[in-house]
């Protein structure tokens, strides 16, 4: 299962943007979740790129 940290803020985010981070379960810089790997999430990951990275 992939891990996914937040890397940058989500200041300055749309609203969108904020909501998928917390769907993801990301609160705070530097946090990881592990994550399953489907469509949903992989579109969830594409709508947030800028902010986090992808291990795994």
């Amino acid at each position: 299962m992939p891990t996914v940290t937040q890397v940058k803020s989500k200041n300055g985010a749309n609203h969108a943007q904020r909501e998928t981070l917390r769907s993801l379960g990301l609160r705070r810089i530097g946090q990881s979740v592990e994550v399953k790997d489907n469509e949903q999430i992989r579109g969830m990951l594409h709508r947030v790129r800028h902010l986090v990275k992808v291990d795994g």
